[in-house]
């Protein structure tokens, strides 16, 4: 006579298991339909968000994060947090110099590569889950078969590229990392040699746009530029990474002590940057 309510209630508490959360508040009730990357932004906004608040720049009466999303008082608190508890050394020339040879592809200018993609794209109300299966599926297809990847992305590209075979570029089929989205280029250029893949990309590429597929057919080097014509652009790049780094120990930190459910913050060098 009890045997529905009962699996109902066990049903509830289940699902409230698999919740991603920080603290006491629930930030999504189905975490995988979220990537890792998401999962891992929505966690540490959550808690810099609680560490504006214990450290008194944010009212205890700020709304939690709704579907993903802060007040803009939070947002305003939590750039005031990071300014006074995260400090980033500046660069000095010699770790400048050491990091320019260790990554000269970084920096170089007129970098192009040939490169076809197929696109998954997310949109509103779209099943982000199926979606990546589905994504992962094509994948490890066109990886098996890279002769198929054209008719693949003529079929089931959401790209106009796709009536092309998923050609991207230029004319000449060229593309430099200016023609695309940042968090595209980032995975195609500044490769260092070891690192700069030709073929089918052994991993999904996620952008704004959605989930990619893609090839790299070709590639041309470019210039490699001198270490005084770079030498802002490197201790930049040093900036962030130190950025990174004591962002991520921030997170750690907190969450030690507000407690996370359903995302992992030590899989990423960062949790807000990717």
């Amino acid at each position: 006579m009890h045997t529905a309510p009962l699996s109902t209630s066990s049903d509830a508490s289940a699902e409230a298991a698999r919740a991603l959360r920080v603290g006491d508040d629930v930030l999504h009730p189905q975490p995988d339909q979220l990537t890792e990357a998401e999962r891992r932004q929505l966690a540490s906004l959550a808690l810099l968000r609680l560490a504006a608040i214990e450290d008194g720049l944010l009212s205890a009466d700020d709304p939690p994060p709704s579907d993903g999303v802060i007040s803009e008082a939070a947002a305003d608190a939590i750039d005031r947090w990071l300014d006074q508890a995260i400090q980033v050394p500046e660069p000095d020339e010699a770790a400048s110099r050491r990091f320019h040879a260790a990554h000269p592809a970084r920096y170089a200018q007129g970098e192009r590569v040939q490169a076809r993609h197929i696109l998954f794209a997310v949109t509103p109300g779209v099943d982000v889950q199926a979606l990546r299966q589905r994504a992962e599926q094509v994948l490890v297809a066109v990886r098996a078969a890279p002769e198929t990847f054209a008719d693949t992305a003529r079929t089931v590209s959401n790209c106009p590229s796709g009536e092309l075979g998923g050609a991207l570029g230029d004319e000449r089929g060229w593309l430099k990392a200016t023609d695309c989205a940042p968090e595209f280029a980032r995975e195609l250029f500044g490769q260092d040699e070891a690192q700069a893949h030709i073929g089918v990309l052994p991993r999904l590429v996620h952008s704004r746009f959605g989930l990619h597929v893609v090839e790299v057919q070709a590639r041309e080097a470019g210039v490699q530029p001198a270490f005084e014509q770079v030498q802002d652009a490197v201790a930049q790049s040093l900036r962030q990474q130190a950025f990174a780094t004591a962002l991520k120990q921030a997170c750690a930190v907190l969450a030690g002590r507000h407690g996370v459910a359903g995302a992992d913050l030590d899989a990423a060098t960062s949790p807000l940057l990717q």
